[in-house]
């Protein structure tokens, strides 16, 4: 039951977001949006920190000085697959017109999901992996630790999910139908997070890769999408400002729960 509610929390923190066109009349400010984005890159680069990489190499430790191997090996390849995955797959981010991927006659809705099914599937699978490892006892690794790290993805999804309803909104969908586009986008979260909870329990050995894994995925999408789009234009620093605020809290939550 512990591990169905902490699949569902982060979906039930975009659905929260998403929820925004219905108490919101005009688009999102600039200010606000460039703040919420640093805020959700500081949560998944702690999270990924302190929740996947850290108790990665705690697995390890008997190996002393090459404990930090498969949290290595782990990084990168999460890092490879997100990029190869940006790279294969056709999609369209918010707020531009140049589709990225490979050429396809896919509808801009379809690639505008397929967006952010890129950008919230690391965030599934970090969730998956640390329940997955507590499951299994892995040192440094409580269920309290995992409901941290499903909290702490959820609460930074509230910004994104309201990031991608209300620019629906303002682009002249109906209130619903932005807060349905919206939700359906964190959907790949708790189905991400499962698969990986089923492949880790077959796969106990490599749990230490797999939670490193995690992490470099969520480090990509914070380097590659995350962080050029809250640094561009005006008010910049107000992303910074949000992204300590996030980092300092996925950070407490970790230790404290954990």
């Amino acid at each position: 039951m512990t591990l169905v509610i902490g699949l569902l929390i982060p979906l039930l923190g975009t659905m929260l977001g998403a929820a925004f066109v219905f108490f919101m009349k005009d688009e999102m400010s600039p200010r606000i949006q460039k703040l919420l984005l640093g805020f959700a890159s500081g949560v998944m680069v702690a999270a990924s920190v302190w929740s996947l990489l850290i108790p990665a190499m705690e697995m390890e430790a008997a190996k002393e000085a090459w404990s930090v191997l498969p949290a290595a090996i782990g990084f990168l390849m999460g890092m490879g697959f997100l990029l190869l995955l940006d790279e294969l797959t056709p999609h369209l981010h918010l707020g531009t017109d140049k589709p990225e991927g490979l050429r396809s006659h896919l509808s801009r809705t379809t690639m505008l999901a397929l967006a952010v099914t890129i950008h919230n599937l690391p965030e599934g699978m970090a969730v998956g992996v640390v329940f997955a490892g507590a499951d299994e006892g892995a040192a440094g690794l409580s269920m309290a630790s995992a409901l941290a790290v499903s909290i702490g993805i959820a609460i930074q999804n509230v910004p994104e999910g309201a990031i991608i309803s209300m620019p629906m909104r303002a682009a002249g969908n109906s209130r619903w139908r932005s807060f349905v586009i919206g939700s359906l986008s964190g959907a790949v979260e708790p189905l991400g997070g499962l698969a990986v909870v089923l492949l880790a329990s077959l796969m106990t050995p490599v749990l230490p890769y797999m939670l490193a894994f995690a992490a470099g995925a969520m480090f990509y999408v914070v380097v590659e999408e995350l962080i050029p789009e809250a640094s561009e234009g005006a008010h910049s620093n107000l992303s910074t400002i949000g992204f300590a605020i996030g980092f300092v809290l996925m950070m407490v939550l970790d230790v404290v729960m954990g």
